[in-house]
């Protein structure tokens, strides 16, 4: 492996920044502590910061001279989870937690600005992200939507999170679809309450909303093609008060993920068709809200051929896998890559034992990886940017 000499020098420093992030975990835009904790040490390296995109947003730049520009992006927010660790660095702010190891892309991405801002060999320039908001709430799309690429205009973007279960030292990455598009819907099934001993007075909002739960699945094993993929899943249903009255209405609600446009078409179209048609069966009626959140992480073929190779630089070709299976997770660097052409990475974060895997109470970065990281992420500035 060949992690950068001066990076691996500061490995005991990003592990205590990325320790000191964790401890106070904030989530979306209002990543306040950690945005200025984040501002502080890029301007300690000597890089021009601009701060208030998508409000809490931080935005580095580094220039060497006249070439391209690149973007790289960290994503800084925590989620709303009470950490099970006993750890001493545990998050300290109640019912919030770093559990999808953001306060490591944060620290890497550090790592690699210090290295890059005194020794990188590179002609160009670089704008390091720092983004708020990445869990459920669209911070790039606002970082995008407030002028991040007119203010700092770059050729590609690149993005890296860390994967569970991928031995630290191993890189995942392809081109074309790598996370989903991830979309959200609420039916309200709409009937007549009843006494649950006389049902037949009543029009029952339960059976019907059961039926439509069973239906909403013919979309991906009847409605969408063999070859594609479709995700539609119902993950609350809410009605009733008590054992003996049939309730006047039940609420459903749930996900989707796809990757192709024309899928996530066909799932937003078939998910009113279905609850309507059930509803008017049973003598019912819905009303059906679908919200279209992220789109599709896309890799373009050139920026993630130009990602693997310096991965390969770092970890050795036996160690980068340049066909992933795509996940169902969604991602919202998408609206990034929306914008510009770019690659988004997985890094191996090591074993998923005791429950370290993502958005678990349990989990905690593996700052092993962090050295490994900050010298991909110098490599692909040297390799894009070569002097």
């Amino acid at each position: 492996m060949a992690i950068i000499n001066r990076i691996a020098a500061f490995h005991d420093d990003m592990s205590a920044w990325r320790r000191e992030i964790h401890a106070h975990p904030e989530t979306a835009f209002e990543e306040y502590r950690t945005s200025d904790f984040v501002a502080a040490k890029l301007k300690s390296f000597g890089l021009e910061v601009h701060r208030g995109l998508a409000g809490t947003g931080v935005v580095a730049t580094l220039k060497r001279g006249d070439g391209p520009s690149i973007g790289l992006r960290a994503d800084m927010d925590a989620l709303h989870i009470h950490e099970a660790n006993g750890f001493a660095h545990k998050s300290q702010n109640q019912g919030k937690m770093h559990a999808c190891g953001h306060d490591g892309h944060t620290t890497m991405l550090l790592g690699a600005a210090r290295y890059l801002s005194e020794a990188g060999k590179f002609k160009g320039t670089v704008h390091f992200i720092f983004q708020p908001a990445e869990e459920n709430e669209g911070g790039g799309r606002k970082m995008v939507e407030e002028g991040l690429f007119k203010l700092f205009p770059v050729e590609q973007v690149y993005g890296m999170h860390n994967w569970p279960g991928m031995p630290a030292g191993r890189f995942a990455v392809r081109a074309g679809p790598m996370m989903a598009a991830f979309d959200i819907f609420e039916i309200i099934v709409r009937g007549r309450g009843a006494h649950a001993a006389m049902p037949h007075t009543g029009i029952d909002p339960v059976v019907t909303a059961a039926q439509i739960v069973t239906g909403l699945q013919t979309i991906a094993s009847r409605g969408t093609h063999p070859v594609d993929a479709a995700v539609v899943s119902v993950t609350q249903i809410h009605a009733g008060d008590t054992w003996n009255v049939i309730p006047a209405e039940v609420v459903l609600r749930g996900t989707t993920r796809s990757f192709r446009p024309e899928v996530r078409d066909n799932i937003e179209k078939s998910i009113p068709r279905i609850a309507e048609g059930i509803a008017a069966a049973h003598g019912a009626t819905v009303s059906v809200r679908y919200e279209r959140r992220y789109p599709p992480t896309i890799n373009e073929p050139g920026a993630t051929e130009i990602a693997a190779r310096a991965a390969t630089d770092v970890v050795g070709e036996a160690q980068v896998e340049r066909n992933p299976t795509p996940t169902m997770g969604a991602e919202d660097f998408a609206f990034m890559l929306e914008q510009k052409p770019g690659c988004y990475v997985w890094i191996g974060n090591g074993p998923t034992d005791n429950e370290r895997v993502l958005h678990s109470p349990h989990y905690d970065f593996n700052d092993e990886v962090l050295p490994i990281g900050a010298s991909y992420w110098a490599r692909l500035v040297e390799t894009t940017l070569a002097a």
